[in-house]
């Protein structure tokens, strides 16, 4: 009996939802991801914080979605400071995870592999 570690990870692409230029800067952090992590299935989430701080929003939900539908990932907004879809938020990144994990049936390197 052999014990496989297999490591995960998933990635949490935060901006400001009231500052325009956070949401500019997260694209090419989103970049340098698909450029390390290449080869591998990464989970991504978009999330826009501060919706508690409507009043001064500077990037539209339909900002956010059409950039999560655009990169093929989900997209949330939360609020860090009055905890609102913040726990869903990682549930979903976890869930996201563990479909990531699970063996490509088409990839004949995995369909073969045997963990214990």
């Amino acid at each position: 009996y052999k014990r496989v570690y297999i490591k995960f990870c998933g990635f949490i692409l935060v901006y400001s939802l009231v500052n325009q230029q956070s949401f500019q800067d997260i694209k090419p952090m989103r970049d340098q991801i698909i450029r390390v992590k290449r080869y591998e299935k990464v989970p991504v989430i978009l999330v826009g914080n501060k919706v508690d701080l409507e009043s001064e929003r500077e990037v539209s939900s339909n900002e956010g979605r059409a950039l999560a539908e655009e990169w093929g990932c989900p997209f949330m907004e939360t609020s860090a400071k009055s905890k609102t879809m913040v726990d869903e938020l990682f549930a979903e990144i976890v869930r996201q995870m563990n479909y990531a994990a699970q063996p490509d049936k088409d990839d004949p390197c995995c369909s073969a592999c045997n963990i214990q």
